[in-house]
């Protein structure tokens, strides 16, 4: 595998908040841009303007996107430019919040008009809880079932530290709590890693082919 490889790696944080989350995958893509070869974007939902999907079905009709002329255009096309995402939700009632779900709903606006539109990109995810163990993996899990969903790769950083993703016990301290929990912090590394590694395989490979 060649490290020359070049990812295009997006974070997206799901909190209306810029605090723990947001600092999660500001660090995610910043330990990405010490360690390979990516070039990266983010966003944010703080103070976005994102309408829930309400099922109207002009996606599937029109094909041309959302009815919804929202923050979350931008955010499409940030989707279809990166290999790889990192999704960062905080755990609100032992699972998703509102917006992280919301984002990923109306994803649907991109892959009616292209249904292989993710395939083949790549997929991790983070959640942080104001407690110890408050539903992180749970709201993990509905995020990798989203990229499976997708057809994209999910990834986590695999056993020993990471199992399903990036776990993080803020205390309610905001950025300051994540950034103090050395065993959150090690289980979003080793889920960066196996997310860019396993992004430069599959484009090594579609490169070869």
């Amino acid at each position: 595998m060649s490290n020359n490889t070049n990812v295009k790696l997006l974070g997206i944080s799901g909190s209306p908040r810029k605090k723990s989350t947001d600092y999660v995958i500001r660090e995610a893509l910043k330990f990405a841009q010490e360690k390979y070869n990516v070039d990266v974007e983010y966003f944010s939902a703080s103070a976005k303007d994102m309408k829930f999907c309400i099922h109207c079905d002009y996606c599937i009709r029109k094909k041309e996107g959302c009815v919804h002329k929202d923050d979350l255009v931008e955010l499409y096309e940030k989707m279809l430019w990166a290999d790889a995402w990192i999704i960062g939700t905080p755990v609100y009632q032992g699972a998703l919040s509102a917006q992280t779900k919301t984002i990923m709903d109306r994803c649907r606006a991109i892959v009616a008009a292209d249904p292989k539109a993710f395939v083949n990109k790549v997929g991790a995810a983070a959640a942080v809880g104001g407690d110890r163990s408050g539903g992180q993996e749970p709201a993990i899990q509905t995020i990798l079932n989203f990229y499976m969903i997708s057809e994209m790769t999910p990834v986590s950083g695999g056993p020993f530290g990471s199992n399903l993703g990036g776990t993080f016990w803020s205390k309610d301290k905001g950025a300051e709590g994540v950034a103090e929990d050395s065993e959150g912090i090690k289980s979003l590394h080793k889920t960066v890693k196996k997310l860019i590694k396993t992004a430069m395989n599959k484009k090594e490979a579609h490169m070869e082919v």
